[in-house]
């Protein structure tokens, strides 16, 4: 069942607001990052991750952010271009704001973590005038990430994109990307947070997002009760992820489906969500069932969380199909199924 219907005649498949960063992941294995002495640079931000993840499975992405006026700018809107993603809407700072940087750390294969610099950060500065309606319709789907709601003048813009979104019929994806950098409190996450779920077809996160999300709300923290409530809005597919553990996709007509990781072995413990997303959205944007739409997705976060890179190392859709293929011949066909 086809529960959000994407126009397959508009110019872009996706358009994303939010973050577009740079990652600075470790080479030196299992130690901590004081000790760390050598990393390799990648884009990063997951909205950019999840764009890069889309346009690898053959989807054309648009992007409404700003990045810094140098070096780090040129190097992401470089990697779009050279990706295949829609750069016209990507606007350079003019008062010396700097692209967030992340530094990550692999302490071992299962205990990671990151340190992220986004004081006065180039992507909290998208201004509501940078949102134009035409583009806007130009997409099959828009995205919007939880980040761009934690400051002004980015949460403007981002609300301005819901609404254009809405008004033009654009179905609205709401990844809930909960990052503890630049919100001053917990009731400020769940007052922006509830008004972009509110007006959602689809919204993706961890059970502690969802908990963030619903912090005003009074609903009693299950999958189930989180579901209800989005469902009555206007969200067609709830999605609650719980790492290690799977994750479980809520329809509207009061059908779940999950799935399981598949096993691999970890080199960190982060960057799989973002291809997660885009594995899934991708299926989705094909018109797969929503269960296969979930192992597409799985399949790429194993793939990610025993890579080096995030955006770098995105697979193509023949790639997660022949991962997908190995894992079932040596595992079983129902691996991942719950």
């Amino acid at each position: 069942m086809q529960y959000i219907q994407f126009d397959k005649t508009k110019k872009y498949d996706l358009i994303l607001v939010g973050r577009v960063a740079v990652d600075f992941n470790p080479v030196d294995y299992y130690c901590p990052l004081n000790e760390s002495t050598t990393f390799k640079r990648y884009l990063g931000g997951s909205p950019a991750n999840i764009a890069v993840g889309l346009a690898r499975l053959g989807k054309k992405c648009g992007f409404f952010a700003r990045v810094s006026d140098d070096q780090f700018g040129t190097f992401v809107t470089d990697y779009f271009e050279k990706e295949g993603i829609d750069t016209s809407r990507i606007v350079r700072c003019k008062n010396g704001e700097k692209i967030g940087l992340t530094f990550t750390e692999i302490k071992s294969a299962t205990e990671s973590s990151i340190v992220m610099y986004r004081n006065d950060a180039a992507d909290l500065k998208l201004e509501p005038g940078d949102i134009d309606e035409d583009y806007i319709r130009q997409g099959a789907a828009v995205l919007i990430s939880g980040v761009a709601l934690a400051e002004s003048p980015s949460r403007e813009a981002a609300l301005k994109a819901m609404h254009l979104a809405k008004k033009n019929n654009v179905p609205l994806i709401f990844v809930l990307d909960y990052r503890p950098y630049n919100w001053k409190n917990k009731d400020e996450i769940a007052v922006y947070y509830s008004i972009v779920a509110n007006e959602a077809d689809m919204i993706i996160g961890s059970r502690e997002e969802y908990d963030f999300a619903e912090g005003l709300l009074g609903l009693d923290g299950t999958d189930v009760s989180s579901a209800a409530y989005w469902h009555k809005k206007n969200a067609k597919i709830v999605i609650v992820t719980h790492g290690k553990e799977g994750s479980t996709a809520y329809t509207c007509d009061g059908q779940s489906f999950s799935i399981r990781p598949f096993p691999v072995k970890l080199l960190k413990s982060f960057g799989g969500g973002d291809g997660y997303t885009s594995s899934f959205l991708f299926s989705l944007f094909e018109g797969k069932e929503i269960i296969d739409c979930l192992e597409f997705g799985s399949a790429s976060a194993a793939m990610l969380v025993a890579s080096h890179a995030c955006s770098e190392d995105m697979p193509t859709a023949d790639e997660v199909r022949e991962f997908i293929r190995r894992e079932k011949e040596e595992y079983g066909e129902m691996v991942a199924r719950v």
